[in-house]
């Protein structure tokens, strides 16, 4: 098997130009779509567990004072790391549809190229 051959044509392969695929539009089109929630959703569920990470500690008393205000301070704030924790999924979904309602002509008119092509 001659190695410099198939380096020769890897190497010209990188250098060629390059075929642009509806294939791979769609799934750049479709993460266009999805990326932007997830990323929010990650983040915002990082701050959420965060929030009722120094809720929990606060009202243990780890960190902070040892007063009886502390402790329901952090329990007030343990319930707000719990409600935005809870809220975060809906909100998520939400945003993903109505990206998906936004972006849905141009996802069916590639979708449909796609399938016409076969």
């Amino acid at each position: 098997m001659n190695t410099d051959k198939i380096y020769a044509e890897h190497i010209a392969n990188e250098y060629s130009p390059k075929q642009r695929s509806d294939v791979k539009a769609l799934k750049r089109l479709d993460a266009k779509v999805k990326r932007p929630p997830k990323i929010f959703a990650y983040v915002f569920g990082t701050f959420s567990s965060l929030v009722l990470g120094v809720g929990m500690c606060l009202s243990m008393k780890v960190i902070g004072p040892n007063s009886d205000i502390t402790m329901i301070a952090g329990a007030a704030i343990g319930l707000l790391g719990i409600f935005t924790a809870t809220v975060n999924y809906p909100i998520y979904r939400a945003a993903i549809e109505r990206r998906k309602s936004k972006y849905a002509q141009d996802v069916i008119q590639l979708a449909k190229k796609i399938s016409e092509e076969e």
